[in-house]
């Protein structure tokens, strides 16, 4: 007697390929159970056979739009990235220990100027478009609120700065200064005056901002300035500040040689436990060549070497030398030279041909020209009524010509605790400070242009930014070996610090592959953000129950490159 029992789909392994799928009815042959086969359904997809075992196990389907649909869909694993971050970096309880409500809209603007910088106004409307004003409980937030959430973080600026300093600065730690600026729109704020402009906007109100940095370049504190503030005069108070606020009194400063001039230094030798390191300027250096202190024979066999000269007093001098370095600038010089030489033709042959004359008509339009590549130095001009005439000087070019690639490191610090190799390393290493500001302006966070007419408004607006750098900067050194970073960041210490930089052998393979080691594409931060944000988090509700009925969420899956950089953003730590 044979007695059928049911169908169900058998799973048959194969060595090296896909495994084969048959539809079996199992029946029993007396006291046997037996099996047939009366499908090979191997061709079908997973999800077909899925479907055919919920059939198989009576389950009843229906179509997945009667089941539920998708109200909204938001960005949301970029803006998760970075809220962890800020969760590993406690930047809730850095900005205040008792959660509130300014804190809540401050996060929320860290978080946003990090994902897509924007207006205050634009970022009320722009975030709703992503998950993070759900995320960070600023669904309601107006421009109003994040206004007054700015005054607030404004006045607990010096106490998070402290926090920051007792994070990352040590006594006796090297501090990395420098100062930029970023021009205004409008003309009313008390802090927008006109001065070196470093955006390159002549004639635009700007403010300045010195950023503080610790030997990595991670931001510790930022102080805001009148546009005009030479750079000088911004460097003690943050001497002062280091010292009283943050409660350092054994450091070593570190800053170009326009910020620690002559003057700085005789302030700074009256300072107790205060050492520097900074450069000699190129008429300093000059001076050295003529005097024979500083003899360019001595770069033979090495590319530095350390003296010392009666004009500078308890100080070390390491003078370096970079012949890549003075290759390029010859080169660059050349071709500057050519291009002034190349409008000033043109208005030779203006005069020549009498369509340009007289001596004030012929020196205004060289004037309009002459500087243009900031080479009007190495130019002898002859402006006559009927005639103009000009040539390089070989004298003054030779004199630049002798500086290329050449430097002096300047420092007070003493030899037993620093070598000249490491003063010449933590100089360059004010890239860092200099990277940050690059950051800060460009599209990454964008603190310029300043569209805020109040003095506080602005501090309270840079702050924020430094705020969102410090969050970034952690993110990037999380995700050095997804990005096109150089991972071997322990090889710096021992480099040649004179010597052109050179990435490590993974750097230079991701740089001209533009993949990594697994062959997935490397990223920059803002391409690895952009792959983030295609994880998406879908807000649904079933049809069948109405209007009213109660949605839930589905979030997307990460693909592999996006679930590791999950994994390396919750691993940062302080």
């Amino acid at each position: 007697m044979v007695y059928a029992k049911g169908m169900h789909i058998d799973v048959v392994p194969n060595r090296n390929s896909r495994p084969a799928y048959l539809l079996r009815e199992s029946y029993r042959d007396g006291k046997k159970v037996r099996k047939r086969t009366i499908a090979n359904l191997s061709s079908l997809s997973d999800e077909q056979i899925r479907a055919f075992r919920a059939i198989l196990a009576g389950q009843k389907l229906a179509p997945v739009k009667a089941l539920f649909e998708i109200e909204k869909s938001r960005a949301h694993g970029h803006v998760d990235a970075v809220r962890v971050a800020m969760l590993r970096l406690k930047v809730p309880a850095l900005l205040s220990f008792r959660p509130c409500r300014e804190r809540d809209l401050v996060c929320a603007m860290v978080a946003a100027r990090v994902v897509a910088p924007h207006t205050k106004l634009a970022t009320t409307r722009w975030w709703h478009t992503t998950t993070l004003a759900e995320d960070f409980g600023v669904m309601d937030a107006t421009e109003d609120d994040l206004y007054a959430a700015m005054d607030w973080l404004l006045a607990r600026q010096d106490r998070i700065q402290k926090k920051l300093a007792a994070r990352h600065l040590r006594e006796g730690c090297r501090v990395l200064y420098d100062l930029s600026s970023s021009y205004f729109e409008g003309k009313t704020c008390p802090l927008a005056r006109i001065g070196y402009s470093r955006d390159g906007k002549r004639g635009k109100p700007q403010v300045n901002y010195g950023l503080l940095a610790d030997t990595r370049g991670c931001p510790v504190a930022v102080s805001v300035y009148e546009g005009n503030t030479a750079d000088p005069k911004t460097l003690m108070p943050e001497i002062e500040r280091l010292r009283h606020d943050f409660g350092i009194t054994q450091l070593v400063m570190v800053g170009d040689r326009g910020m620690i001039s002559q003057k700085a230094i005789e302030a700074l030798r009256e300072q107790e436990g205060i050492g520097w390191i900074t450069a000699l300027k190129s008429g300093a250096i000059r001076a050295l060549i003529d005097q024979g202190q500083l003899q360019m024979g001595l770069f033979d066999e090495r590319n530095l070497f350390e003296f010392t000269h009666p004009d500078y007093p308890r100080e070390r001098l390491i003078a370096c030398r970079n012949p890549a370095l003075a290759a390029l600038r010859a080169r660059k010089r050349e071709d500057l030279l050519q291009a002034t030489e190349k409008q000033l033709e043109k208005i030779r042959t203006l005069v020549q041909s009498g369509r340009l004359r007289g001596q004030d008509k012929i020196g205004l339009r060289v004037g309009k020209v002459i500087n243009q590549y900031k080479v009007a130095k190495h130019f002898m001009l002859d402006i006559q009524d009927q005639s103009f005439a000009f040539q390089r000087s070989d004298t003054r070019i030779a004199a630049e010509a002798a500086l290329d690639g050449l430097y002096v490191i300047r420092t007070s610090v003493p030899a037993m605790r620093m070598d000249s190799a490491e003063c010449v390393r933590h100089y360059k290493s004010l890239a860092q400070v200099e990277r940050a500001f690059r950051t800060l302006k460009s599209v990454d966070l964008r603190i310029r242009p300043i569209h805020h007419r109040l003095a506080d408004r602005v501090r309270a607006h840079i702050f924020l930014c430094m705020l969102a750098y410090y969050v970034e900067w952690h993110m990037r050194e999380a995700w050095r070996e997804l990005l096109f970073a150089d991972t071997d960041q322990e090889a710096k210490a021992t480099c040649d610090p004179v010597a052109p930089a050179r990435r490590s052998a993974a750097a230079e393979r991701k740089a001209s592959t533009h993949t990594l080691d697994d062959g997935t594409p490397a990223h920059s931060f803002a391409t690895l953000m952009d792959e983030l944000s295609t994880i998406v988090r879908n807000t649904c509700r079933s049809p069948q129950a109405g209007d009213n009925a109660p949605t839930f969420h589905v979030t997307t899956q990460p693909n592999p490159k996006q679930r590791r950089a999950i994994e390396l953003i919750q691993q940062i730590t302080l």
